[in-house]
């Protein structure tokens, strides 16, 4: 009862009514000091204490209602709030819409405002089921809350959250108000490291700072100057605060999506919302299943009910499906579908989830049927977390390893190399691809990659340790006596114990490569590894080699690149079984003793600066060298005879520097018709000469190159040492060589006949590049690429030869298979194509012309007692060319002068700069409407308003393409 009396003073009660209830529990008590009837008492108190019950659970009912009635309100009042500021801000918004509009244009109407930052769609694999749309739904809706700002996506390995991530991913990059950063995290995670790729990702350098703290504030300050940005951590092992990499998230707009195999990972990083990524529902399955098995065909029901088993036993996860769907990919035989569902159903290995993704795996790499097949998936593991292993190395290794062996050639190596590697691809076990550069690597899924060290931890026992950013070597318990292989690359070794002496005596592999900080190793290292076959210390700053490494006579790899602190190396004369030498950008100055001894070398590469010559004779002694490189891309002091060279019958791949002319004439007469697949011969015979980006580019994209430069070629030819160049040479390069008026005069030219790609660069002599004469030679109808840069006597691309006056039209064939052509640098010419020329580039896709101060026209107009039957036209078509750039051209006035219009119906980029007396935009038709491949029109703005137009709402249609930068 006090309670209620208490209750009723209360000044908030709400509840109406209860006043009465408490005055008639006062009057009860009146009538019981009156001697009442006690039961009847009883009973009504109870009844009022069950009602007050009731209500005190109505208030508190009442008191939620409330409470979320004012979060509504607030709710209303933020939204009414936005919606005036959204109001004041659409003039804003639509003034700034329209600038994007007029920067950018793409072909199907879409406008976005170019980025430098922005990155390019990722690739990503078919999904299925509606469990992944609603999850990728979900995470959409959360990234328009305001409140959200970390959201974490978890779930098992393999069951797809990096699939879904690049969905988003993908999705947020084509939005133009929004800035997404994709960065694939590994268990060597390190604040260091992820500060370096996000600053790399942003344009900002970092490398000056050591300290983490300031670099976090740098960073921070550089990104809080953006707006709206996401970033996409993939795979992320181990929990860290953002603030500590310099990630604001929440400020300006800056959100967090992370996966992760571990729950705790999101709720350590705060995550804000977690999104589990579930293995798909057995109808999904097997819906992917099909799709990757090929939905085209139907599978017979006897072979479906088998299939439907295996799908289940992939136990939901898209990366099992995948593998097994691709394994048995066109398989019609029952009996090897009831094969693979035995093996599945009898290889089971526990009931945790990464043992049932391990055992699915593991199958697809019992499938290979191939012990070298899998030694070489197995070898993979032996690269980091997430690393591009390039495809060439890789196969280099495999050839050290003799996982490849018994072929007939060093080609032939590579041929089952990548045959090795296609299959590994395409059984879902390694992930393929290409970098900046265009070269193929291929890398291990995560999940693949620690299956493949589950399966080496027994038999061949494997010691992996990559990456994983080790300041010393591991303990002694780690080398195992039946170690077969041990993997310490890209870690941060400075120094090795000078008492360590691993007791292995059976490891075959030691890689210690890219520990770029160790400098040296102790003598008694290697005491116990006399089997020892590949030895890598490359990109080490070690200064000497050890002296215990000539006891190694089973080394048959020994692979220094890059170790440009290495001085001295011991006696190679036990080295009988060595076949591949590496001393590439080494410090050494002389070539290792006994080197002669090297009898089963089939590979050395001597591409260093610091070596000063190579002792006559010692490269006749290697008589079985498949791949010898002395220089690459730069000129130094050692020369090569022409004889020596001549005499290594095996070698297929050659980059080298010969004394003179007559050595590279004396080279290629004894190859007759054969001779190296791929090969760099230089002659350069006034000191060190550098090679431009343009030509590593050219020898990068083909095998066969010939370069001269500062050498005679002429004078030789008068001397009787007449320069032959290889029939097969598919790039030539003429560098500072003044003694040639044109192509035509260097000897040998028209052997040329695989021609494709031409640099003539500062030679003075050259005056024209061919004669009208000499159009038909073979050189001239290959030829794909031609650039002619500061030749300061060229009057005319082609001329006519004595007599010639009466020549007929130029040969169909000429410059037909021209796609690039490219003029810099030169002064004193006028005019560059003959109007009969003109027809023949139907194949021409970019003309660049720079730096011509006399040019006035870009062709000629026809020579008086020309024939005009090919010429009479008048219109011409360059049907590909999709580039024109014109640069520094002060007297040019048009594109042509011979009363032909020229037009190109593929233009894609026009770029023109310092062209003050050209008044109409050059191979563009004027016509009221958008041109159809048209993406950017590089011009000043000065001159784009000077132009003239025959229908001015022609630059109104353009305008929309210009980008008015300096920029060049």
């Amino acid at each position: 009862m006090e309670g209620i009396i208490n209750l009723r003073k209360c000044p908030n009660f709400p509840f109406k009514g209860i006043e009465d209830n408490l005055l008639d529990m006062e009057t009860m008590r009146d009538f019981v000091d009156r001697g009442m009837n006690f039961e009847r008492l009883a009973k009504k108190e109870d009844r009022l204490k069950r009602k007050l019950k009731q209500l005190e659970s109505r208030e508190e009912d009442i008191k939620k209602e409330l409470e979320y009635a004012e979060r509504l309100q607030l709710k209303r009042r933020k939204v009414v709030d936005n919606c005036y500021g959204l109001r004041e801000t659409t003039d804003e918004l639509i003034t700034e819409a329209t600038e994007l509009i007029q920067q950018s244009r793409f072909h199907d109407g879409l406008t976005l405002k170019s980025d430098e930052s922005r990155e390019i769609s990722l690739l990503t694999t078919e999904v299925v089921g509606q469990m992944f749309q609603r999850n990728k739904d979900m995470i959409q809706k959360f990234l328009m809350n305001d409140d959200i700002s970390i959201i974490g996506i978890h779930g098992m390995g393999g069951v797809g959250k990096t699939t879904l991530a690049l969905h988003i991913h993908n999705q947020l990059q084509r939005h133009p108000a929004i800035s997404v950063f994709w960065i694939t995290m590994s268990q060597s995670f390190s604040i260091l490291k992820l500060q370096d790729i996000i600053a790399n990702k942003v344009h900002l350098d970092l490398s000056n700072e050591d300290d983490e703290r300031i670099r976090a504030s740098i960073l921070a300050s550089a990104l809080e100057r953006k707006r709206n940005f996401v970033f996409i951590l993939d795979d992320v092992w181990q929990d860290f605060s953002p603030d500590e990499v310099g990630i604001h998230v929440g400020v300006n707009g800056c959100k967090l999506i992370l996966t992760t195999r571990l729950l705790d990972v999101c709720w350590k990083m705060d995550c804000e919302v977690e999104v589990k990524v579930k293995p798909l529902s057995d109808e999904e399955a097997w819906e992917l299943f099909v799709k990757k098995l090929g939905g085209e065909s139907t599978l017979p029901p006897q072979i479906e009910k088998i299939a439907m088993s295996v799908v289940k036993e992939c136990a939901g996860l898209p990366l099992g499906i995948n593998i097994m769907a691709r394994s048995m990919k066109g398989v019609d035989d029952i009996c090897e579908w009831r094969n693979m569902l035995d093996n599945l159903e009898e290889s089971r290995i526990g009931q945790d989830d990464m043992e049932k993704v391990f055992r699915v795996l593991k199958y697809s790499y019992e499938m290979l049927n191939d012990p070298k097949l899998q030694q070489c998936f197995l070898y993979c593991s032996l690269y980091p977390e997430d690393f591009k292993i390039d495809r060439e190395m890789l196969i280099e290794h495999f050839i050290d390893e003799r996982l490849i062996d018994g072929m007939n050639s060093r080609q032939a190596e590579f041929n089952r190399g990548h045959t090795i590697l296609n299959k590994l691809e395409k059984a879902c076990l390694l992930e393929g691809g290409r970098d900046d550069d265009g070269k193929r690597f291929v890398k291990m899924h995560d999940l693949v990659r620690d299956m493949a060290i589950q399966i080496a931890s027994t038999s061949p026992l494997f010691l992996v340790q990559a990456g994983v950013s080790l300041k010393e070597i591991p303990k002694d318990e780690k080398w195992k006596e039946n170690l077969v292989r041990v993997s310490l690359m890209c870690n941060r070794i400075s120094n090795i114990s000078s008492a360590a002496s691993p007791r292995s005596p059976n490891v075959v592999t030691l890689l210690l490569c890219q520990n770029f900080q160790l400098n040296g190793i102790p003598d008694c290292f290697f005491s116990h590894m006399k089997r020892l076959t590949v030895l890598d210390l490359s990109d080490t700053s070690i200064e000497n080699l050890p002296n215990s490494v000539s006891d190694l006579g089973s080394l048959s790899s020994l692979l220094l690149r890059g170790c440009w602190r290495l001085k001295n190396v011991p006696s190679f004369v036990n080295f009988k079984n060595l076949r591949r030498l590496d001393l590439q950008k080494t410090g050494l100055t002389e070539l290792p003793q006994g080197i002669v001894s090297l009898v089963n070398l089939r590979y050395l590469n001597l591409d260093t600066r610091t070596l000063k010559r190579i002792p006559e004779g010692v490269l006749a002694k290697l008589s079985h060298l498949q791949y010898l490189v002395v220089h690459e891309f730069e000129s130094y002091t050692s020369h090569l005879k022409g004889e020596e060279v001549a005499n290594l019958r095996e070698l297929e791949t050659f980059k080298g520097q010969f004394y003179d002319i007559k050595n590279l004439s004396t080279y290629v007469r004894s190859q007759g018709g054969g001779g190296p697949d791929k090969y760099l011969v230089q002659v350069v015979l006034e000191g060190p000469d550098f090679k431009s980006k343009l030509f590593k580019d050219c020898v990068n994209a083909y095998d066969k190159a010939v370069s001269l430069r500062l050498c005679s070629i002429r004078q030789s030819e008068n001397r009787g040492d007449s320069l032959v160049l290889p029939k097969d040479i598919q790039v030539l390069h003429i560098k500072r060589c003044n003694d040639t008026p044109s192509l035509c005069a260097v000897a040998s030219f028209k052997r040329a006949k695989h021609l494709k790609k031409c640099l003539i660069d500062w030679c003075d002599g050259v005056e024209q590049v061919l004669y009208s004469s000499s159009y038909s030679l073979p050189p001239f109808q290959s030829l794909e690429s031609l650039c002619l840069k500061n030749l300061m006597n060229l009057r005319v691309l082609a001329r006519r030869g004595r007599g010639a006056i009466h020549s007929p039209a130029v040969p169909t064939g000429t410059f037909s298979n021209l796609k690039e052509f490219s003029i810099f640098g030169c002064p004193n010419v006028k005019r560059i194509f003959p109007p009969a020329l003109l027809l023949n580039l139907q194949n021409l896709e970019v003309l660049s012309i720079e730096f011509c101060e006399r040019i006035t026209e870009i062709v000629e107009a026809a020579a008086e007692g020309e024939d005009h039957e090919a010429t009479s036209s008048a219109v011409v078509t360059l049907p590909k060319l999709r580039e024109i750039a014109l640069r520094r051209l002060p007297e040019l006035r048009d594109f042509s002068n011979t009363g032909k219009h020229v037009f190109s119906n593929a233009l894609e980029c026009i770029k023109i700069k310092d062209c003050p007396q050209l008044q109409r935009l050059p191979l563009l038709r004027e016509e009221p409407y958008r041109p159809h491949c048209l993406r950017k029109i590089q011009v000043q703005k000065m001159w784009w308003d000077m132009l003239e137009w025959q229908q001015p709402s022609v630059k109104d249609v353009l305008q929309p393409f210009c980008d008015f930068s300096e920029e060049w």
